[in-house]
């Protein structure tokens, strides 16, 4: 006979980092409690008021963040940004967007367009070699 399984739990960070939440914008229970993974699929499928509030208005996580502003992380910190934004902030970066950003941008699409340029050419030699 076999033991019975423990159900496998997600710490608080893990947890904020899969929902692309900032912890310590959550609410202190979320910070306090493990969630099992029923837990975290039942808040993904149904997010509580607070967590879509949280989605919605931040403060938003760097990766949301780089992500909206459709920049890199690393281009964040060269631009100085080092807390997290909530949307409005970003919001008024991308209807101003300062010098930094806008090179930020171009060089995060000339890198989008050097991956695109990479997989094409890998699907020709791909195709070619079949």
């Amino acid at each position: 006979m076999t033991p019975a399984k423990t159900p496998q739990t997600l710490k608080p960070a893990t947890a904020a980092k899969k929902l692309g939440i900032y912890l310590p914008a959550a609410p202190q229970d979320f910070h306090e409690t493990e969630l099992t993974r029923a837990e975290f699929n039942e808040l993904q499928q149904t997010p509580p008021e607070w967590l879509a509030e949280l989605r919605r208005t931040g403060p938003h996580p760097r990766p949301v963040v780089a992500q909206k502003l459709g920049i890199s992380i690393g281009g964040l910190a060269r631009g100085g940004i080092t807390d997290p934004l909530t949307s409005e902030e970003i919001t008024t970066l991308l209807l101003e967007p300062p010098a930094w950003l806008v090179s930020e941008r171009s060089t995060q699409a000339a890198v989008r367009a050097e991956a695109a340029r990479v997989k094409e050419r890998d699907a020709a030699r791909t195709a070619s070699d079949a």
